[in-house]
């Protein structure tokens, strides 16, 4: 709390400060930035991640668990020339569309952004900013969403990752960390895991022996199947299966897979698509939710994984599916490509991490152009950077949004590429 709040009004915005007045003349909007403590804002816009973005004299600030149209009173808490970063001190009048968080821990937990907002609301202002942070960091115009797939907004997620404390007197807790730091919260409840799921967190604590890791992950297959990595004795760590777009996987809780329970499907058609052709390549393909659908559309799949056991789930899916067409590469996508990728190919699909795709991946991809590129992502500025360097061969045909992270600012997003015609024509040719 402020020692002695005075208010201050400068070119329309309201700032505080602690110990008096402001008394420094007019200059430069930073420099009165840095010798605030509160500011009075209204949001203009939510961005993606799901902050809201307000502007001091021009200088964008970011306001997490706000909304457009929220009139708030923020505390700074960075300061940065370009922009600064603030926490939510009173809201003095609410945007259209806030409703009372369902989940207890929302305030406190840094694993939900948007509960604040209402399902639909979320859906409409998170499809908005990622739209316009793929265009700004592109430069390139997007074509309007071929479609937006929203599931079940709750009860939905297949995966989590939990962190532990020691407790006097023995026992752990389990919970998950505070936005920004590294504080625990325990958590009671988790309404965005699916049932079996958020059973197995809220009672973990206290079926933890006496020496746990710090950190847990726990994966949720179909029905109330459960696997816990790392091993931790007497706790579920088998493998898991679930049934996706026709086609039966196993994998565990070390493994990436998608985590909605109900538009996995969605993505994966999505993804295949109607195309057809001689060869397609999996880059970063898991456990083969992708290679094993394209394999029925491609005479030759290549699945590239560098995790170890994502790749060995992926042989035996491919084997249990009787899909003999697809070659698996435990191999990083990094260092297989240089030899590995072929120029001209027909198609070839990237689903890499949060971070995007290498530049030597990027150029590679470019150089050496496949008909057609198919690219997922989570992350729409990694996507933005991407497709800046990707669109010197290829041009943008669709771009599908799926909200596979209700409650949160994150969307994945579906782009499909094809080759400029000058670059397909060569193609051709050679």
């Amino acid at each position: 709390m402020l020692k002695e709040e005075k208010k201050v009004e400068q070119g329309g915005v309201v700032a505080f400060r602690g110990d008096g007045f402001v008394t420094r003349p007019p200059g430069r909007a930073i420099d009165r930035l840095i010798e605030l403590d509160e500011i009075e804002l209204v949001i203009e816009k939510l961005v993606a991640g799901g902050d809201g973005l307000g502007r001091f004299e021009g200088i964008p600030i970011f306001v997490p668990r706000t909304a457009p149209g929220d009139r708030l009173r923020a505390r700074l808490v960075e300061r940065k020339p370009g922009y600064g970063r603030a926490e939510l001190v009173e809201l003095l009048e609410p945007g259209r569309g806030r409703r009372e968080p369902p989940c207890p821990h929302f305030g406190r937990c840094g694993g939900c952004d948007l509960q604040h907002l209402e399902d639909a609301v979320q859906l409409r202002l998170k499809s908005e900013a990622v739209l316009e942070t793929i265009a700004r960091i592109s430069g390139l115009t997007l074509p309007p969403p071929r479609a937006i797939f929203a599931g079940d907004p709750w009860a939905y997620r297949t995966r989590t990752q939990v962190h532990t404390k020691r407790v006097e007197g023995g026992g752990a807790v389990v919970g998950y960390h505070a936005r920004a730091s590294r504080e625990l919260v325990v958590v009671e409840r988790c309404p965005v895991l699916v049932p079996a799921l958020e059973r197995e967190v809220v009672t973990l604590g206290r079926r933890l022996p006496p020496s746990v890791p710090s950190r847990i992950d726990l994966a949720a297959g179909d029905g109330n199947q459960i696997s816990i990595a790392p091993l931790i004795e007497g706790l579920p760590h088998g493998e898991l299966a679930r049934r996706v777009a026709g086609f039966d996987f196993a994998f565990d809780a070390r493994c990436f897979f998608q985590g909605h329970a109900r538009l996995a499907g969605a993505l994966v058609d999505t993804v295949v698509g109607e195309a057809r052709g001689e060869r397609a390549i999996d880059l970063y393909g898991g456990v083969g939710l992708f290679a094993l659908p394209l394999a029925k559309r491609y005479a030759q799949v290549t699945l590239v994984e560098g995790d170890r056991i994502a790749s060995r789930y992926a042989r035996r899916n491919a084997r249990a599916n009787r899909i003999g067409n697809v070659e698996v590469v435990a191999q990083a996508v990094e260092s297989w490509v240089p030899a590995g990728l072929p120029d001209g190919i027909d198609r070839v699909v990237v689903d890499p991490p949060r971070d995007g795709l290498s530049t030597s991946v990027r150029a590679l991809l470019a150089g050496r152009a496949p008909r057609r590129l198919t690219y997922v992502s989570c992350h729409p500025a990694a996507l933005g950077r991407d497709l800046k360097t990707l669109a010197e061969a290829f041009a943008i045909e669709s771009l599908t949004l799926l909200d596979l992270f209700p409650q949160t600012g994150h969307m994945e997003v579906v782009v499909e590429l094809g080759l400029h015609s000058d670059r397909r024509h060569g193609s051709v040719a050679g």
